[in-house]
Parts: C-alpha cells; structure tokens; sequence
C-alpha cells in the first residue's frame, strides 16, 4: 500500500459562537475565536489517498489530477471566504477546524476515483493546531 499526500493552502474567516449561550459563556469557552468581527486563518489542507502504484506509470495517481479535485471541490469553496456566511458545506455547523476536516472529507469522498482510497484530511489551522481526519 502506497499514501500519496497533495498539499493545498486556503485562507478563511470564521466565529466560533454557540448562539443558545451567553456571550459570556462563549467567551468563556472560545475566548478570541467568538469575537464579534470574525478572525482568520492561513489554512494547510494535507489530502493523503491509498492504493497500489499503476504498473504502467509508476504512480498511485495523478497529483496533478488530485489537486484540481481538491480545488474545485474544496478550495474554490472555501478560499477567502467566511466559514460561517459564504460556504454552503458549513451551514448551520459549528465552524471549528474539526467540524471543517470532516467537511472537507464529505466533499471529497464522491469524487475520488475507485481506484484510490481517500485515507485521511489533516487540516492545519496554525502551524501548532491541526487537525486529522480519517473518515467513519
């Protein structure tokens, strides 16, 4: 088994905010990230595939081909976006970078070919946050 990882880079805006809380309570448990003006982040998206190397090419797959499937279905959506105003895949989530990985997992698991297997999302929100996803 052979995991080819392509790496994409998005930037977004987002809130961290439970509208059933007080504004204290999500202050409380989100801190900054509840701030009523939005912050962002310089997003890394790691998308890692399995299989076996074709024997004609050499290649698990084509890179090439994997990041325009990442960039139509994911960064074209979420790039210098508001997580929780502009993306359709995020509605009525709580737009944590959790939440994001197994969002962008469900955006890519239709559309990768049956010849790979999406093996898992990291998804770095700072250089020392990230998070990893590896499906159901």
């Amino acid at each position: 088994m052979v995991y080819l990882t392509r790496l994409e880079h998005f930037n977004a805006a987002h809130k961290l905010f439970n509208p059933a809380w007080s504004r204290e309570k999500n202050e409380d448990v989100f801190g900054k990230c509840a701030n009523d003006n939005w912050h962002g982040h310089n997003y890394e998206l790691y998308v890692t595939v399995k299989g076996e190397p074709n024997p004609d090419t050499g290649f698990l797959f084509d890179v090439k081909r994997l990041s325009a499937i990442i960039k139509e279905h994911v960064t074209e959506q979420l790039d210098h976006k508001n997580l929780n105003l502009d993306v359709e895949f995020m509605k009525d989530k709580m737009c944590s970078t959790e939440n994001l990985a197994i969002a962008i997992w469900q955006q890519l698991l239709p559309h990768i070919p049956p010849e790979i297997t999406l093996h898992a999302v990291k998804l770095y929100e700072t250089p020392r946050i990230y998070v990893e996803y590896f499906g159901l």
